[in-house]
């Protein structure tokens, strides 16, 4: 999103690696549980010789290739009755290391390496990692909200969490403006990958509550944890002998400061 007028410290990417095995794993594994020859009946099986007891539901149950859908409710699917009437909490968590169809988690899992290698090279893991999680819950609270009362609906997938990164990378090029070069290029990338992601959520059967729930959380969040010293700023451990260490910039602006606590507080109230 622009070049930066200084080398900033990179840090070794790991967390979003295994963000990604993981939501490889449970998808083999719910395919493995799901065992729709057992289930459906091997003619039924999309791919049934190839892959065996991991083939496919039937496309008019599943047209993204997967579980079906009772599956991906016992594996912690996320359901508004389950989550209102039977207390199960922890579905809002669950639900975003799971997904509907290999369809689902290739998009998914190319728009998390594409946007979480990135941020987690430039503010590391303790940073990311919580920004991943509590936007996934952001995405997972509204979607529960929005879904119709009295109908059954299942929602899956890592789309809220990833929402939330493309929201910090806005929440980032706003609050450390000064440190960015090319400052409206950057700017104007960035929104036509926001407005083409949320675009595509108004495809039918896409949760685009959980986009926006997920984007939302991750704008706030982005004034919270990814917070960067301005340009010209310089540790005292850096400051050679005999320098006036009262003339040095400060290490935040004000309207940095002023962001992160109106973002706090927002997400908080929110």
């Amino acid at each position: 999103m622009g070049s930066q007028p200084y080398a900033p410290e990179t840090w070794c990417t790991w967390l979003v690696p295994l963000i990604f095995l993981v939501c490889i794993f449970m998808f083999g594994y719910t395919m493995y549980v799901n065992d729709c020859p057992e289930t459906t009946g091997p003619e039924n099986c999309i791919l049934y010789h190839p892959l065996g007891r991991f083939s496919f539901q039937p496309l008019t149950e599943n047209h993204l290739f997967g579980p079906s859908i009772h599956m991906l409710k016992l594996m912690g699917g996320l359901d508004r009755k389950l989550v209102v009437d039977d207390g199960d909490s922890w579905r809002l968590f669950s639900c975003i290391w799971l997904h509907a169809g290999v369809v689902h988690l290739l998009v998914n899992m190319l728009s998390l390496l594409l946007t979480g290698i990135r941020l987690e090279g430039e503010f590391g893991f303790l940073r990311i990692g919580p920004l991943y999680v509590l936007s996934g819950f952001g995405g997972s609270l509204l979607s529960c909200l929005c879904q119709e009362t009295g109908k059954e609906t299942i929602s899956v997938g890592a789309s809220g969490a990833l929402f939330g990164l493309l929201g910090a990378m806005l929440s980032d090029l706003i609050t450390n403006w000064t440190i960015y070069t090319r400052k409206c290029v950057a700017f104007a990338l960035l929104g036509i990958v926001i407005a083409l992601n949320l675009a595509a959520g108004f495809i039918p059967g896409v949760d685009n509550s959980a986009h926006m729930g997920g984007f939302i959380s991750g704008f706030l969040l982005g004034f919270i944890f990814l917070l960067r010293p301005q340009y010209g700023y310089v540790s005292s451990k850096y400051i050679a002998a005999g320098y006036d260490i009262k003339q040095r910039k400060p290490k935040y602006k004000f309207y940095q400061k002023l962001l992160w606590v109106a973002a706090l507080v927002a997400f908080v109230i929110g």
